[in-house]
């Protein structure tokens, strides 16, 4: 019995061990699926299976992207016109021309500006803070959550025309508690006036772009480990040192990524400035995507269409930082658990 018994292990440890077969119906376990099996060779026909199935979807895609896509960037480079379509000869950069020497063109860019920039930082300040606010416990706090975070639930251009009738110069809601607080003697024509208009449409756009920065920074504050303020808190680090030192620079990827797009959908975001004052008064709230809804509607497909690839040429710019900052956000996190392992093994 032991010989037989140490000649079935010695079997079994050759048939088993690194460098040792198994039997003809088995393949060896690490390699393949799991529990041994052989993965399934790839062949024609599962290729034309996959293929049959992909191919609604590559069509659908197909059709309904990229062909309105590139039709719509030849247009760019010719003369078309509703107006006459008789003639839709190749004009080069002519209509690029005539966008860069409109007269609005100078107006439109710097609104853009002003509308990226003065949405951007306001809503980044407010929804850092309410993030802040809401990672705290306390009663209800759930149901502050809900109430912050439904204004992200509606349609951009329902919340245009829900602060046009707030911003009436007649019976908006604005005027009458500006009057009732005594900082007013009479309503201000908010939307019709070009001074004005602008800090209306921000103002709206900051109130519904503050959600979407309270949800994304909460997320990442969520994930700051609470001993490092425990330790910060021993070494006796107040408020504001456990912010700049720690919180910031925890999350200063999540924070840099949420700024990135954000920025790709306020450039590209002309359904509240429609739903306000559509471009008016003059031109002074239009941005570069509402002007170009402007062209288009005016019939001038060609001027529309270049400056519809001057827009996909920055968004592709800001796209790119966007990745870059996505690899680095992944490397870093790739490199944490390593680190937590090195400490632990240390």
């Amino acid at each position: 019995m032991p010989a037989t018994s140490e000649t079935t292990v010695t079997k079994t440890a050759a048939g088993t061990g690194e460098g040792g077969r198994l039997g003809k119906k088995g393949a060896a376990p690490g390699r393949g699926a799991p529990g041994g099996r052989r993965r399934r060779e790839f062949t024609t026909r599962r290729g034309l299976v996959i293929a049959a199935f992909m191919a609604p979807a590559a069509v659908f895609v197909a059709v309904f992207t990229y062909y309105p896509m590139i039709a719509g960037g030849q247009m760019a480079f010719r003369n078309w016109k509703l107006t006459d379509l008789t003639d839709t000869s190749w004009v080069g950069l002519k209509n690029f021309q005539d966008v860069f020497a409109d007269p609005a063109w100078s107006t439109v860019l710097g609104n853009t500006g002003v509308w990226v920039v003065g949405s951007i930082v306001p809503q980044l300040v407010i929804g850092f803070a309410i993030a802040l606010w809401l990672r705290r416990r306390f009663r209800l706090r759930g149901l502050y959550q809900a109430l912050i975070f439904f204004p992200w639930a509606i349609s951009g251009f329902l919340i245009g025309i829900l602060f046009r009738w707030m911003f009436n110069s007649e019976f908006g809601v604005v005027n009458d508690l500006l009057q009732k607080a005594g900082l007013i003697d009479e309503p201000i024509a908010w939307l019709a006036d070009p001074d004005t208009a602008m800090t209306a449409v921000l103002i709206a756009n900051i109130w519904y772009g503050v959600t979407f920065f309270a949800i994304m920074i909460l997320a990442a504050l969520q994930s700051i480990p609470d001993e490092l303020y425990e330790a910060a808190a021993l070494d006796g680090a107040g408020k504001a040192r456990t912010l700049f030192q720690i919180t910031i620079p925890y999350i200063r990827t999540t924070l840099a990524l949420t700024v990135l797009l954000r920025v790709i959908w306020i450039f590209n975001f002309p359904d509240l400035i429609f739903g306000m004052t559509g471009g008016g008064p003059n031109n002074e709230t239009h941005i570069v995507t509402t002007w170009m809804i402007k062209i288009t509607q005016q019939g001038d497909y060609g001027r529309a269409s270049a400056l519809g690839l001057l827009v996909v040429a920055i968004l592709l710019l800001f796209a790119v930082f966007f990745l870059l900052a996505t690899r680095e956000k992944n490397t870093r996190e790739n490199k944490r658990p390593k680190a937590r392992e090195r400490k632990v093994t240390a």
